[in-house]
């Protein structure tokens, strides 16, 4: 990045204005000691619009220092030529940064913990143990597989997702349009005929007639229920994530939890498998689970602090299921701990996706059998004192 700054000169006293390359504003300030200037200012330079909303790409930085460190490099000079080839400006400065530490002599996992909002902890932790056993590129590529499998599993809900969603859009789009637009219409037909209508219809067409007159507070009050909705469903999605949201469906909260054992159990198994003890691996993988799960974890840790095995710990919090609590059994026998809960991880996630496949099949159906039956009802109100009238003509 490059700086402009205002600064008093020590030997001559004189304020004196220049530009510095620089990764932040403490290294300008470092700069500007080493020439004995006293910073009184100093700003960013713009760089373009909009590279302040870049946001680096933690599994990309990781995949491009595997693909480096399989080619023979070492850490630093495998984050050098990342920071040659950085696209954007917001990967330029996180990878300085990271450099400017690494050539300090820390670590590369002490200076991944000094950006937490780059380097999630689960990464850190991952590197920190695997400079334990000199095996940094066999963790990294545990920790894009296990980025992938995470990303596979987002992907497949959202898309679940997606296409009920523009069909409760269409629909209510479509049934919002006939009450406001064509029933005030009909409505205004009718009452000129002086008939007598059917109470359905009658009820209908003054509802039209309600919205026809009254547009701007309907409005007004349809938006501010709206804004609630999507405020509440925000919130909730902050708190407990896209499984959270789900979990309101009819019949999904007992699958939703087992998407949550499957995604601990993934972590755990990709921590054990990378030498990290039980304990950490269970602080670590306390951010994969809900808020209100997460006190159920800390039990756990608890329980295997004073003694217990996994198994009992997860059994005795709720955090297990029948076959995943054989297979971890299995590994505490065996001394595979983390490959059998890589294994029940694995298991659940093919039985989700099958769950979410059929859940899809099912639920699209009936949510345009839905939509269908409320734009059929509102067409048939309006069509009935046309058939009534047909029938006193015959």
């Amino acid at each position: 990045m490059r700086f402009s700054v205002r600064a008093i000169d020590a030997v001559s006293q004189a304020l004196v204005t220049l530009e510095l390359d620089a990764v932040d504003e403490a290294d300008v300030r470092q700069q500007a000691a080493a020439r004995r200037l006293m910073v009184v200012s100093l700003r960013q330079r713009s760089t373009g619009a909009g590279r302040g909303r870049q946001v680096f790409q933690a599994v990309q930085f990781v995949e491009e220092l595997l693909a480096l460190l399989e080619a023979g490099l070492h850490v630093t000079e495998a984050v050098e030529a990342q920071l040659e080839h950085a696209s954007t400006e917001a990967a330029r400065q996180v990878i300085s940064r990271l450099l400017s530490r690494l050539t300090q002599g820390l670590r590369l996992s002490a200076a991944m913990r000094e950006q937490p909002d780059s380097f999630p902890p689960l990464l850190v932790g991952v590197v920190q143990a695997a400079e334990g056993t000199s095996d940094l590129p066999r963790s990294l590529a545990r920790y894009i597989d296990y980025e992938t499998r995470l990303d596979a599993v987002r992907h497949k809900i959202l898309s679940a997702a997606i296409y009920p969603a523009i069909l409760l859009v269409v629909g209510g789009g479509v049934a919002l349009f006939l009450v406001t637009y064509v029933v005030p219409r009909f409505a205004s037909v009718y009452r000129g005929s002086g008939r007598e209508l059917p109470w359905a219809s009658d009820l209908l067409l003054r509802w039209g007639e309600f919205a026809a007159g009254h547009p701007w507070p309907l409005l007004a009050v349809g938006s501010g229920l709206l804004a609630a909705v999507v405020a509440w469903g925000l919130g909730r999605w902050r708190r407990a994530g896209v499984l959270g949201v789900l979990s309101l469906l009819p019949g999904a909260a007992p699958r939703v939890a087992t998407f949550e054992l499957a995604r601990l159990y993934l972590t755990l198994g990709m921590l054990l498998e990378g030498g990290i003890p039980i304990q950490q691996a269970l602080s670590l993988a306390r951010a994969v689970l809900a808020v209100a799960r997460q006190p159920h974890l800390d039990a756990a840790r608890a329980m295997i602090e004073s003694g217990q095995p996994l198994s009992a710990a997860l059994a005795h919090t709720g955090l297990s299921t029948p076959m995943a609590l054989r297979l971890i059994r299995v590994g505490e026998k065996s001394g595979q701990l983390g490959d059998m809960l890589t294994r029940a991880a694995l298991f659940y996630e093919k039985e989700n996706a099958r769950w979410v496949e059929r859940f899809t099949k099912t639920f699209e159906p009936l949510l345009m059998a839905g939509i269908g039956l409320v734009v059929g009802l509102v067409v048939l109100l309006l069509y009935m004192p046309i058939f009534d009238l047909a029938g006193t003509l015959q």
